[in-house]
């Protein structure tokens, strides 16, 4: 399966951030389909089962990352799951054990996330 075939939902409620996520991840040869917050994007993951991966912002409006990732388990879902935070990712990491992965919003995010997904992808 080729990287162009493997799709990405990007959700955050910033669309210059969501829109630059997805650029990183489109650089990276993903598809991406960008959802504005968390209601979106459990709309767009019930409407289309494809989506192989979530990247979420933490801090959004009505369902924040985290209540996102816990509503996405709790529906049955298994997408692999990457938390964008501009906080101390550590810290959040360790308040939420079962996320797959935590990754701070600096200067080597543009580096760091394309590996981080070709890693959860491939495990």
């Amino acid at each position: 399966m080729s990287d162009a075939s493997i799709k990405i939902l990007v959700v955050d409620d910033d669309m210059f951030t969501a829109e630059l996520t997805g650029i990183v991840l489109e650089s990276a040869g993903y598809e991406t389909v960008i959802a504005e917050g968390g209601v979106d994007a459990l709309e767009k993951l019930a409407k289309d089962p494809a989506f192989r991966l979530v990247v979420s912002d933490m801090h959004m409006p009505l369902i924040d990352g985290a209540e996102l990732f816990k509503e996405i388990r709790r529906l049955g879902l298994a997408l692999p799951f990457i938390l964008l935070t501009g906080q101390d990712a550590d810290r959040l990491t360790a308040d939420y054990p079962d996320m797959d992965a935590v990754l701070q919003k600096d200067e080597s995010f543009q580096e760091l996330l394309p590996e981080l997904v070709g890693a959860l992808l491939t495990r």
